[in-house]
């Protein structure tokens, strides 16, 4: 069966916006993203965590028990599961509000995969995030309201806006400046390219 989109749910807000798994997805949930899927009557195809979150080890049959010291957060974890089994394409759920940190961390996530060649996106309550490296994001019509650009890393060369309110062509975002911020959307089709470097991409809809 040919791989499709590996959904990945954490013990964060959950925002279950997409979360509609086919065939050939894989369902992952990160320690208290297990109480969430319970919730929507959803049964993930592996548990992976410390439970600190959920409070308990859960019973299932693929569990993957991590320590509570370690290098990885659960949702990290996770990711890296789905990715050695083959995904490339992923979303995140459960991976914002509550401690800031975490929420930082996921979007960290979001570089990890773009760097390895993987398209993610990460769903909060009424915005979605995706990064993008070396390449660029489309944008159908449908999109409406704000749109932010943020670089990842030293500097993001060559980036260039189309189709939004305020366009770049060609420009350079270092991580200390807030040139991307609050663009909008027109109606019209529209791309967030970089040529090279890795842009965080923040989206409201």
């Amino acid at each position: 069966m040919e791989l499709g989109i590996c959904h990945v749910v954490g013990a964060g807000e959950f925002c279950p916006r997409g979360l509609t798994p086919g065939p050939g997805d894989l369902v992952i949930a990160a320690d208290g993203g297990f109480a969430a899927l319970e919730g929507l009557g959803l049964s993930p195809d592996l548990v992976v965590g410390d439970f600190d979150s959920l409070g308990h080890r859960p019973d299932h049959p693929h569990v993957v028990a991590l320590p509570v010291e370690k290098d990885d957060t659960d949702m990290h974890s996770a990711i890296r599961l789905g990715w050695e089994r083959g995904y490339r394409a992923f979303r995140l759920y459960g991976g914002t509000g509550g401690r800031i940190d975490h929420t930082l961390a996921n979007l960290q996530c979001l570089t990890w995969l773009s760097r390895r060649g993987c398209r993610g996106e990460l769903y909060g309550e009424n915005w979605t995030a995706a990064a993008v490296t070396d390449g660029a994001l489309t944008f159908d019509t449908s999109h409406r309201g704000y749109v932010s650009v943020f670089c990842q890393g030293d500097r993001a060369e060559g980036v260039t806006l189309r189709g939004l309110k305020d366009p770049l062509d060609g420009a350079t975002l270092t991580p200390d400046v807030t040139l991307g911020v609050s663009n909008e959307f027109t109606g019209a089709e529209s791309s967030i390219a970089v040529r090279t470097g890795t842009l965080l991409v923040v989206w409201y809809r």
